[in-house]
């Protein structure tokens, strides 16, 4: 058993699985005070206590041990709404997400992930957003004409990893962490893929434009949304496509469910693009709000349910990797962390080890590729 017991790691791991100081001394049949005090150094357990503690917590007991300043700082994270979303559901959120940071150090140490590659742009007014979006387009050689087939593969290929929750509030429909490798977790509770890629697509925003800037304010969100916008909708193809609009005085729904399909993107964001490229007034945004929201459509639209959903591979990948290649790779990935494989899958999502879903992929362009590091 350990000698040394760290509450700031007993913190993290609570805060993860989303306990309450009375809810774990509950657990471990101690007072939420006796819990408390051991968080903040007061009190140090016996080894009795720190085993129960980490059965309770799904933890080795060596996990309480290592020296770390553990939680990522809240300036780090890039929420969609700090006053909207509840302290602990943040908290939580950032513990998930300092956990996984240390996950992806693991990985990087042992494997050749994709390299990152994600632009960085200062970003002052519209038309500076627009060109950002273009550029990360041209550099990631998708050029500025076609929806994007597969908004997570896009990302995993630029080096991020992505992971979902799946125990957290929907009140975060998706946060990012500008560390080394950039991360993005998001909640999956949402039906619509449409919003979960308008939902990657606006944190790649927050990704390329807002390093080192507190984001989760009226204006950093709105210039995240119109990235995600420009991204999914180039704004040169958009106005080719979508130009019928500005020609009508009723919206066709009929055509904007076509194009719905091929680019993957709500019916709500396309009016809402339609609106800032001026090719519909305020008038005709609102009226067209108004059906979206009578016919109810306002949270999973008609015909969402054609569109495939993504589900994040690089993590997938990376297991096969590891399990083909080197020995007790995630084991090891496992005993680094000391944590154990019921907190190890909530941490990484509902993430299969088998490689079927990539052999179905081996066909596609932007398959993502890497190996073991050579020693």
């Amino acid at each position: 058993m350990t000698n040394n017991f760290f509450g700031d790691r007993l913190y993290l791991a609570r805060t993860f699985q989303g306990m309450s100081l009375q809810e774990l001394g509950d657990i471990v049949s101690a007072s939420r005070q006796y819990i408390q005090q051991l968080e903040n150094g007061a009190k140090t357990p016996n080894d009795e206590m720190t085993a129960a503690l980490a059965q309770a917590l799904q933890v080795e007991p060596d996990f309480f041990s290592i020296l770390d300043n553990s939680m990522v700082a809240e300036a780090q994270c890039h929420f969609r709404s700090r006053k909207t979303t509840a302290a602990s559901v943040r908290v939580q959120a950032r513990a998930h997400g300092t956990i996984f940071d240390k996950f992806a150090q693991c990985l990087d140490e042992v494997l050749e992930l994709p390299e990152i590659n994600f632009p960085e742009a200062t970003v002052n007014n519209a038309n500076e957003i627009e060109r950002a979006a273009e550029q990360c387009r041209i550099e990631w050689g998708l050029g500025i004409k076609a929806p994007i087939i597969n908004m997570v593969r896009v990302l995993e290929n630029a080096g991020a990893l992505i992971t979902y929750f799946t125990d957290i509030s929907e009140k975060i429909d998706a946060f990012s962490m500008q560390r080394k490798r950039p991360l993005i977790i998001r909640n999956p509770t949402k039906e619509s893929v449409c919003r979960m890629r308008f939902d990657l697509a606006h944190e790649c925003g927050h990704i390329v434009m807002h390093e080192g800037i507190e984001t989760g304010d009226t204006q950093t969100e709105s210039e995240a949304n119109r990235f995600a916008s420009a991204f999914l909708l180039p704004r040169a193809a958009f106005l080719n496509e979508f130009g019928f609009l500005a020609k009508t005085v009723r919206i066709h729904w009929q055509e904007i469910d076509k194009l719905k399909l091929r680019w993957k993107v709500s019916k709500a964001a396309i009016i809402r693009r339609a609106y800032d490229l001026g090719l519909i007034d305020a008038i005709k945004y609102r009226n067209a709000n108004i059906h979206l929201r009578k016919t109810g459509q306002t949270k999973v639209e008609i015909n969402d349910d054609k569109i495939a959903p993504e589900k994040p591979e690089l993590i997938k990948h990376a297991f096969e990797v590891l399990k083909n290649e080197e020995k007790d790779g995630i084991l090891l990935i496992l005993d680094h962390l000391k944590i154990r494989p019921d907190f190890f899958k909530k941490l990484v999502g509902d993430v299969e080890l088998a490689a079927e879903d990539f052999l179905r992929k081996t066909d596609s362009p932007n398959i993502i590729r890497f190996s073991t590091k050579k020693r």
